[in-house]
């Protein structure tokens, strides 16, 4: 007897369809076998499905049995083909009879005693389910909030096969899981640590606001206790509340990668993300035999900070060109090629020698000048000219860690940052993501026009620095950014000199 069901197969993040094929002889004892292209958790599986199966009182077939995973040319993974699989024995089997599993898309990993553990993607089967049309899908309670917040679909939470088999063949009602998303996201997207928490670093500070306010990546040099790891912790704070959009896109990633924690339908604030310098290429950008998403799509509509810059490989840091141009990162295998989503802000870290002193007014360097032009030619230089913002953070002095001033705060940054990204959804129109980082040629020319004073400095800037045509972009960007904080609609010479000013490695230190 045959029988067919429904469940997803991943592929970066998205969902493909996939159908669980079940065929149960009438004879023959040669066993089951599972075909089309299963990797070794969905070859294993036969043993935990037939040990689950004959502890929740289901006898497992004894006859020959096929099971197939369609599309046969489409490489299958991991362990959320069990509970369909042992359905569709069920079925096959004639031990029940029903017809309610065509309505839904099932999946989820079976534990020993027939119990249902949470798997990856529950939020991209949701929209798959959207998509196909399908009443709903039949998810461990595990995953339900997560999947519960595309409110188009019934979503299912079963806790066992049993509970399964009970809802589809009509006997057990189980009431879908309902999630408001939006109050959701509003409820949890706040934050514990505030901009207030840093003393002094004022300059420091108004930095981070331009470079969250126009999107612009961001390297910070300064000797080591001088607050660079503090203030960057901080920037997600002073970005614009995630949008619903924006908080399902991040969360199908994280869903994808099982680093979603069990019971969170959504994340609400901007992920910040520190992998270390000794990290992976993989690690970083993503890959593996069955690419999986790295650090910089895990960073999406969030932050990526790189502490000790130029310790990470520089093999390594090349990676990071394309999803720093693009937002998106490719990764090409022999079976096609895999895209996942990477519109991250770059905040990378460093010292400004190997020994860290080289800018500290207390502590003698002791580096030669050979060491540090070694230290910092560890990063390239089209990668440095893709970093928008070069701020120098010195060392706090001890007037200031003591001081019992308040310093700006994350609200008052966040007033002006939000205040800057409304002008720039004005300015852009249609594409309303859109920030002044993001600027093409065209845009510079529109936007970024100069009088005479601000064509005689950038020409002298240009001339004296030798900066690339790429710097002079990012210049006149930033100085955009400056001008929509500031409230101006033309750009003004100090709009430019600050602007300027924030090219440090242009200059050297």
């Amino acid at each position: 007897m045959l029988s067919k069901l429904h469940s997803v197969a991943l592929v970066g993040i998205e969902a493909v369809p996939c159908e669980i094929e079940v065929n149960v002889a009438g004879r023959g004892f040669s066993g089951p076998t599972i075909v089309g292209l299963p990797d070794t958790a969905i070859k294993e599986s036969i043993h935990r499905i037939r040990t689950a199966l004959n502890n929740c009182g289901y006898p497992f077939p004894h006859s020959t049995t096929v099971i197939n995973l369609a599309p046969a040319d489409l490489k299958k993974e991991g362990p959320a083909f069990d509970l369909p699989i042992a359905l569709g024995l069920i079925f096959a089997d004639g031990q029940v009879t029903t017809e309610r599993h065509r309505e839904y898309l099932i999946l989820g990993e079976l534990a020993l005693d027939g119990g249902i553990r949470p798997i990856k993607g529950a939020l991209s089967a949701a929209l798959l389910a959207k998509e196909q049309g399908f009443k709903g899908l039949v998810v461990p309670v595990g995953n339900a909030k997560e999947a519960a917040v595309t409110n188009d679909v019934e979503v299912i939470p079963v806790a066992s096969i049993t509970e399964a088999v009970g809802f589809l063949n009509g006997e057990l009602p189980i009431e879908p899981t309902a999630i408001n998303a939006e109050s959701l996201l509003e409820e949890l997207g706040r934050y514990d640590i505030d901009y207030s928490d840093v003393r002094g670093q004022e300059h420091a500070k108004r930095a981070i606001t331009i470079a969250a306010a126009g999107g612009h990546n961001l390297l910070l040099v300064g000797p080591p206790g001088s607050g660079k790891t503090m203030l960057s912790r901080r920037l997600p704070t002073i970005l614009p509340p995630m949008t619903l959009e924006e908080s399902l896109e991040t969360t199908r990633i994280y869903s994808a990668a099982g680093q979603l924690p069990v019971g969170q339908a959504l994340l609400a604030t901007r992920p910040f993300r520190t992998p270390h310098h000794t990290a992976s290429g993989p690690a970083l950008v993503g890959g593996g035999t069955i690419p999986q998403a790295g650090e910089v799509s895990l960073s999406h509509h969030g932050v990526l900070f790189l502490d000790e810059f130029p310790e990470f490989s520089r093999a390594i840091l090349e990676t990071l060109r394309q999803p720093m141009e693009d937002g998106v990162v490719t990764i090409a295998r022999a079976y096609g090629s895999v895209q996942f989503p990477a519109r991250f802000m770059l905040v990378a870290a460093m010292n400004p020698c190997p020994c860290g002193y080289f800018t500290d007014p207390n502590k003698p360097c002791k580096c030669s000048p050979t060491q540090i032009d070694k230290y910092l030619a560890r990063i390239s230089g089209p990668l440095i000219d893709r970093i928008d913002m070069h701020v120098e953070v010195p060392v706090v002095p001890y007037r200031d860690l003591r001081s019992t001033a308040e310093g700006s705060s994350t609200a008052t940054m966040r007033e002006k940052v939000l205040s800057a990204r409304r002008v720039q959804r004005e300015r852009f129109g249609a594409k309303a993501t859109m920030t002044n980082s993001r600027m093409n040629t065209r845009d510079i020319r529109k936007y970024c026009r100069l009088d005479g004073p601000c064509e005689a400095l950038l020409k002298q800037a240009m001339t004296q620095l030798g900066l690339s045509a790429r710097a002079h972009d990012k210049i006149l960007k930033i100085s955009r950014t400056i001008a929509d904080i500031e409230g101006h609609a033309e750009l003004r010479p100090e709009h430019l000199s600050e602007a300027i000013h924030y090219r440090r490695l242009d200059r050297q230190l």
